[in-house]
């Protein structure tokens, strides 16, 4: 019979010289202090880790980024970050203090996709972006439930939820928290009520996701946010459908469609058809303070037509947020993401890189095309009486 093995667990004595100490719990972040935390989409053009830079020049104390380009479908699992250049972005962010840092998914993933090759390619491209997020160390990963096309919207939600989990299945996310977001509702888009959101997050079990709650979409699916009574009757659903300790972000952004119109479109604070003092009530509503859950942050989407419209904003934002202000960071005199003589909008889901421009008819552009092509038609030498 063989040998039995015993292992003989080590017991330290009070009077040994050395006895291990136990393992010291992390520092929580300085973020989550309960303070505002008010932050601005920032371009990643250039190098990633100058977004950071660029937050902290607009006066904000936390972000939103895109971790590749937003609208156009990488090669599976080809696009991901170089370590060295995650590792000089969490560097620069520790240096900078600023938190939380929330990115935004590809607007192209399609969670609620029925049709097994679109929702495979969805599942990948939304896992990308998990695997991105954990090595910039980022809080958040927002994303858009997507469409549900022909089919019915609270099966296209249990959809979302499922594909939530297949995408984070086997990854040691950490601190990266999913945060799904309400949308305006324009044609078959998932989300627009918070009776789909709580399906989303009851279909995605065990997995902790989160909501990301945005004021010019919550308006323009006619949820009355402009008026104090109508404020107090959304937040009070918001609480029995979704719970409000899962709303970790609100994105503030004013609207330039009216109330109930389901078409989104982003418009700078005060300047749109919710207003500076709807706003204000959202950003000081005693159910939405960060002191009730600290790390809440409010990230503004907000147009940038001119230079200085992004500083702008985020200073609209801080003075709505009142006595509160002093938190503030000091924003660099003139910085701005858009550059004099340069044409930059940010669209509703954020930066273009281009200004909108307005399409000529069909007819004018079928006939530009027509006449590039019989420019680039070779020439016939034997016409031009070229013989070789």
């Amino acid at each position: 019979m063989p040998d039995e093995t015993h292992i003989n667990a080590l017991v330290y004595d009070a009077e040994d010289e050395y006895r291990p100490e136990p393992e010291t719990e992390p520092a929580a972040p300085a973020w989550l202090d309960g303070s505002y935390r008010i932050g601005i989409h920032t371009t990643i053009a250039g190098d990633i880790a100058r977004s950071l830079e660029i937050a902290k020049k607009l006066g904000c104390n936390a972000l939103q980024i895109f971790s590749a380009s937003p609208r156009m479908w990488p090669r599976p699992g080809r696009n991901m970050i170089a370590e060295a250049d995650a590792a000089r972005f969490r560097a620069k962010r520790a240096e900078l203090g600023l938190g939380p840092v929330a990115i935004h998914a590809n607007y192209l993933i399609n969670l609620a996709a029925s049709e097994p090759i679109a929702r495979v390619r969805a599942i990948q491209a939304f896992r990308d972006e998990i695997v991105r997020g954990m090595a910039l160390g980022a809080d958040f990963l927002i994303v858009h439930p997507g469409s549900a096309g022909g089919g019915h919207k609270m099966q296209a939600a249990v959809r979302v939820g499922e594909a939530l989990c297949a995408a984070s299945r086997g990854l040691k996310m950490g601190t990266l928290r999913v945060l799904v977001e309400n949308t305006a509702g324009m044609g078959n888009a998932v989300g627009a009520n918070f009776e789909e959101l709580a399906t989303i997050l009851k279909a995605a079990g065990d997995l902790d996701v989160g909501v990301c709650v945005d004021t010019a979409h919550t308006f323009e699916a006619g949820y009355p946010i402009h008026t104090a009574e109508g404020l107090e009757l959304t937040l009070a659903e918001m609480e029995r459908t979704i719970g409000l300790q899962r709303v970790f972000v609100v994105h503030m952004n004013d609207s330039k469609t009216e109330f109930g119109s389901r078409v989104d479109r982003h418009e700078h604070i005060g300047k749109g058809e919710i207003g500076s003092e709807a706003l204000g009530r959202v950003l000081r509503h005693p159910m939405l303070s960060p002191t009730r859950l600290p790390g809440r942050a409010f990230l503004l989407e907000t147009p940038i037509d001119a230079p200085g419209d992004d500083r702008r904003n985020v200073a609209s934002v801080w003075k709505l947020v009142g006595v509160e202000a002093e938190q503030a960071p000091d924003a660099e005199d003139g910085f701005s993401m858009l550059k004099a003589g340069k044409s930059l909008s940010r669209s509703r889901k954020g930066v273009k890189g281009q200004a909108n421009r307005k399409k000529k008819p069909l007819e004018q552009r079928m006939q530009r095309r027509h006449r590039n092509q019989r420019k680039k038609r070779p020439v016939n030498l034997r016409r031009k009486g070229k013989r070789g």
